[in-house]
């Protein structure tokens, strides 16, 4: 039961709660970020899962990614789409090596541990698809090979919700190997002058530090995927989806996967604020960003989609143990 539950302590190892402290800071040290949406975007990443951020342009989407990417101590790489950009410029191609007299897979940069995929809108459906393959199974297949991706693997993509023109919208199919999706919106006006402030003489990237290892990240993978989650939060989360599949405004509810990324965002939550169990509030708060877009609503605006989340949220009744 939750109530026993809630008497356990968190195992997991101290240096473990020290590397999300030192990457916590890091990132706040480099950019102005709400600490729930970090919260969410690092549960992304722990959860082995892939993060969508989408905004109006100059909110600071791609100075997060960046900021996060260099705060590991991990390779990065960044693709910047264009309408005419191909999949193997992603994925990578065989070149003849004469000298050898074969051919050769020359990896491109989807072969790195974080990946930001930037404006991907303005890729052509065939090279957004391309990117199916290594979000969802961790490899990528190539004139006949199969190649796998390191671990850990984080796909950032970030994606502006006006400027369409020239721009191609994600399938629903493609949006679904986004574990999470954020809009950061606007900053208070005493964060904006500390934004000011960090940007008055220097690039606030200039200084940023690795600051865990690879072996740490996949470590916090593991502890997230260990957090436990009492059977009536499963039945809560249950209830959330069908929720949506019943809802008169909605054309497509969340799927079974969806459910099955609601739980794992949720267990990564609980394990940033170090605890060895999921709450219904760690669930209410990944619920919004794990479900609205894996909704399709009958006028498939975006805003009807997360306003339908907030009602679902208002009217499942929430587990008392």
């Amino acid at each position: 039961m939750l109530t026993q539950q809630l008497l356990t302590q968190f195992t997991m190892p101290v240096d473990s709660h020290s590397a999300i402290r030192r990457l916590v800071t890091a990132i706040q040290n480099a950019v102005v970020i709400d600490s729930t949406k970090l919260d969410l975007l690092l549960a992304a990443l722990f959860a082995q899962g892939h993060l969508l951020l989408e905004d109006v342009p100059g909110i600071g989407k791609t100075l997060v990614a960046k900021a996060l990417a260099k705060s590991l101590h991990a390779t990065f790489k960044r693709v910047q789409c264009t309408p005419d950009l191909l999949p193997s410029d992603i994925t990578g191609s065989a070149i003849y090596n004469q000298r050898e007299g074969r051919f050769e897979f020359m990896p491109g940069p989807v072969f790195a541990n974080v990946v930001l995929v930037d404006e991907i809108n303005r890729a052509s459906p065939r090279t957004q698809s391309s990117l199916l393959e290594s979000m969802a199974e961790g490899q990528v297949t190539a004139d006949g090979f199969t190649h796998k991706l390191a671990p850990p693997f984080f796909v950032i993509a970030t994606q502006n919700p006006i400027e369409m023109a020239g721009t191609f919208p994600l399938p629903e199919a493609q949006l679904d190997r986004f574990l999470v999706q954020l809009s950061l919106g606007y900053p208070s006006s005493q964060d904006e002058v500390m934004i000011l402030e960090r940007e008055e003489h220097s690039d606030p990237l200039d200084g940023l530090e690795p600051a865990i290892e690879l072996d740490d990240i996949v470590q916090l993978q593991t502890a997230a995927r260990a957090v436990d989650v009492a059977r009536s939060l499963k039945e809560y989360i249950v209830q959330l989806v069908n929720a949506t599949r019943a809802h008169p405004d909605v054309m497509m509810g969340v799927s079974p996967r969806g459910g099955v990324a609601l739980q794992k965002c949720s267990q990564a939550i609980a394990m940033i604020r170090q605890r060895s169990f999921v709450t219904p509030d760690d669930i209410k708060l990944a619920a919004p960003a794990v479900m609205a877009h894996r909704l399709l609503s009958r006028d498939r605006r975006p805003e009807t989609a997360r306003e339908i989340v907030r009602q679902v949220l208002g009217e499942v009744k929430v587990p008392l143990e």
